[in-house]
């Protein structure tokens, strides 16, 4: 009986072996992470070149010299010869008042003169004859002496009638009002048949722009670069307009003081303004870029400015490693100028960065590069 329990024992567990193994599905193999695809860049090699530190400020063109004019004698406006926001040359007329006036003082001032001069020529003839008498004893020495008296009074009439003519002659000449130096005129403030009263009315705005100067203020901290600068030769200036092209100039004024209110010191720069084509010219009271020279970084590693990427730590680089990788690297930026960023601390030069592509690497990222591009 015993044996029997076992024999149908066994041939259970068989059934249940044979079961399992004929029920049973292969085992899948083990899948492993899939590698992930280079990620395509466009790299750049840092180079060594030397980079200007530039402080860009605005500011506004001012006119090398300015002058209103104003009539010196009182009259009526006969012609205005002038364009309005035209060229003029120096000495040129701009304004002519009514010179009937004037011209008929002179005309009395001429005859004026001419008769006193005749006078005075009398006056010398009698010198001459009673001087001759007087050396045949013909006259008294007092008589003499008087007909002198006579040709010295006689001749100071005769300059104050020249005098007076030169005044007449002087006050119409001022019926012309001209440019005192070529520039550039303002509207007309004046048509013809106008009263002037002198020394009141305004006539013309005249200003030089050719030079011209452009006023601008720096924050009091760059001082001592400025100074700094400043004991290294003459402080140097690009300006233009926002978006333009610049050109160059110098500062020739340095206020002497701080400005309490605003914190800022004064400066004046002096540029050409010379462009051959008109419409490019700069105008007083224009807004301008300024671009200050500071300082030259010599030898600086450079790169573009657009493979600097900012993080919570600071700025950083890709680096290729020279396996195909890309690595991280904090760096420290000396000046960013120009589309060119110059690195401090944190690169060598010939040293390969990533310009582009940047929102896909992740640090050791394997990359393919697809192009080479910025101006590092």
């Amino acid at each position: 009986m015993k044996r029997l329990g076992k024999s149908l024992l066994l041939l259970a567990l068989a059934g249940a072996v044979g079961y399992g193994w004929v029920t049973k599905k292969p085992t899948a193999p083990e899948k492993h992470g899939k590698a992930q695809p280079p990620v395509p860049v466009v790299v750049a090699r840092a180079t060594t070149r030397d980079l200007p530190v530039m402080l860009g400020i605005v500011g506004r063109g001012e006119a090398y010299e300015s002058v209103t004019l104003k009539s010196r004698v009182d009259g009526q406006v006969l012609s205005v010869s002038f364009a309005e926001g035209g060229p003029v040359a120096a000495g040129e007329v701009l304004v002519k008042l009514d010179p009937a006036d004037f011209q008929a003082r002179v005309s009395q001032a001429e005859a004026t003169l001419a008769r006193d001069q005749a006078l005075l020529d009398k006056a010398r003839a009698d010198v001459a004859r009673y001087q001759s008498l007087l050396d045949q004893q013909f006259v008294s020495q007092e008589k003499v002496a008087d007909m002198r008296v006579n040709a010295e009074a006689a001749a100071a009439t005769a300059r104050a009638d020249q005098a007076a003519l030169e005044l007449a002659q002087l006050q119409r000449s001022y019926t012309q009002i001209r440019a005192p130096f070529a520039g550039v005129a303002g509207a007309r403030l004046v048509f013809p048949g106008a009263s002037v009263k002198v020394n009141e009315t305004v006539l013309a705005v005249v200003n030089r722009v050719r030079p011209l100067y452009v006023s601008f203020a720096v924050p009091e901290k760059y001082l001592p670069a400025i100074r700094a600068a400043q004991a290294r030769g003459a402080l140097q200036v690009k300006v233009g307009v926002p978006g333009g092209a610049q050109g160059p100039g110098k500062v020739v004024f340095l206020d002497h003081a701080v400005d309490s209110s605003t914190g800022t010191l004064r400066l004046k720069a002096e540029i050409a303004n010379d462009s051959a084509n008109a419409a490019d010219r700069l105008a007083p009271g224009q807004f301008l870029t300024v671009n200050l020279l500071l300082d030259t970084l010599r030898d600086a590693v450079v790169v573009p400015a657009e493979a600097v990427q900012q993080g919570p730590d600071g700025a950083f680089l890709y680096v290729l490693d020279g396996e195909g990788g890309a690595r991280m690297r904090k760096v420290e930026i000396a000046q960013v100028r120009d589309g060119l960023a110059a690195i401090g601390k944190g690169l060598a030069s010939g040293e390969t960065v990533v310009t582009d592509g940047h929102s896909r690497l992740t640090p050791g990222a394997k990359v393919k590069v697809k192009g080479v591009g910025g101006k590092g």
